[in-house]
């Protein structure tokens, strides 16, 4: 094929699906063709939204003022809302003019880093990291530079590791933590620490905390932004309502930064979709002005699960599972299994354990390949109880026949 007749830009065609999506979608396929396949694989809570946001979206269907165009960078109400909910949760006072409601964390993301990016500008990433960050900083032009963590440390990067990584063309840290893929939280103490590193060198940080809510046992979430106010203005808060309301498919989720990123963030907005849904906003504003209980009452359940998955996963020989104390995910190392003879197959990746799982165990998981580390799986608890013992159950089955 000549460089002419290429039908899909380079840029475009560079971009790998969403592993995770991917995972739950195959597994989808399979439960529709009649196969009782349990699906670890979607971050997204299996609990329903809950009912006074749900009423709150109804009455706003009614009303003939959300039908129309409102403000790009979002509904003055929520942008309160959201102010006033980020001074509640986190401690970090902030202008409503400084917040951008986007449509869910991944356009805040993708918006962040397209913001702040030149070609040829560095972020550091720790691995394992969410499958999204990658495109996001890839298409920005941005550089991405991965800080590599394992279980040894509970999948924590250390300012060490950190400043081993920095050049000259660094600009941003991602920060995030509680952490998607391997539930890790960063304790008061590493995020000064992290946070003062930053400060000291003029980076900016982008710090994601979606999971802000969902932490166990003895484990605080911190704001990177609260605890090192010497960070001034260069950092930028990415959050939403996803996993703390349920509310994955509802599509709401902010930016919060300085008044010039945010205000050349919410142009790049204006242009890409210009308002979130109208109705999906007044949702959104139900979710962030109203208390915390619905999420205690996931919290608990997650709670459960998390216990119950980590100890049944340890029980594997083979399976080496830290204990996550954030977000709704474990990741344990199956490196020990690799090479291993199950059913007659000798997978050598986790991918390839993955797919072999999935096919003889009918349990989808994510190999640790989309996080940037093989040689693991992401599992999600956020499923229902029973799910996840008959899950955990099978995969103990098919892997303890490995040999």
């Amino acid at each position: 094929m000549g460089v002419m007749s290429s039908r899909i830009s380079a840029r475009i065609s560079a971009i790998s699906e969403s592993a995770t999506l991917a995972v739950d979608a195959k597994a989808k396929a399979m439960k529709a063709a009649g196969r009782p396949v349990i699906g670890f694989g979607a971050g997204e809570p299996d609990f329903p939204t809950p009912g006074y946001i749900v009423e709150a979206a109804i009455e706003a269907a009614r009303d003939p003022r959300f039908h129309k165009y409102t403000p790009a960078g979002g509904l003055p109400e929520l942008k309160q809302a959201i102010a006033a909910k980020t001074l509640r949760d986190s401690g970090y006072q902030v202008d409503a003019s400084r917040v951008l409601v986007t449509n869910g964390g991944k356009q805040a993301v993708y918006q962040a880093f397209a913001t702040l990016l030149d070609p040829g500008d560095e972020v550091l990433v720790v691995a394992p990291y969410w499958t999204t960050y990658p495109e996001a900083i890839k298409l920005a032009g941005g550089v991405q530079v991965d800080v590599v963590t394992d279980e040894t440390s509970g999948y924590l990067a250390s300012v060490e590791q950190l400043e081993a990584a920095r050049t000259e063309r660094t600009k941003v840290l991602l920060f995030v933590s509680p952490s998607n893929p391997t539930g890790a939280v960063y304790s008061r103490e590493q995020v000064e620490a992290i946070g003062r590193w930053a400060a000291e060198h003029g980076l900016w940080v982008v710090t994601d905390e979606i999971y802000e809510h969902l932490v166990y046992g003895g484990a605080e979430f911190t704001s990177i932004a609260t605890a090192v106010p010497e960070l001034g203005d260069k950092v930028v808060i990415l959050n939403g309502v996803a996993k703390t309301y349920a509310m994955t498919g509802w599509r709401v989720g902010w930016l919060i930064g300085p008044a010039d990123v945010v205000k050349a963030a919410t142009n790049l907005q204006s242009h890409a979709t210009s308002n979130v849904a109208n109705v999906s906003q007044i949702a959104a504003l139900g979710a962030v002005s109203g208390d915390l209980s619905a999420v205690a009452e996931m919290r608990e359940a997650f709670d459960r699960r998390r216990q119950t998955m980590v100890r049944m996963l340890n029980d594997i020989p083979g399976v080496l599972c830290p204990e996550p104390l954030g977000a709704f995910y474990v990741y344990p190392s199956v490196k020990a299994l690799l090479g291993k003879e199950i059913r007659g197959k000798r997978p050598q990746t986790s991918a390839e354990l993955a797919e072999l799982i999935l096919e003889e165990a009918e349990v989808a998981v994510v190999p640790g390949e989309a996080f940037g580390t093989p040689g693991y799986f992401r599992l999600s608890y956020a499923l229902g109880d029973d799910d996840l013992v008959e899950g955990v159950s099978r995969l103990q089955k098919l892997l303890s026949e490995a040999k």
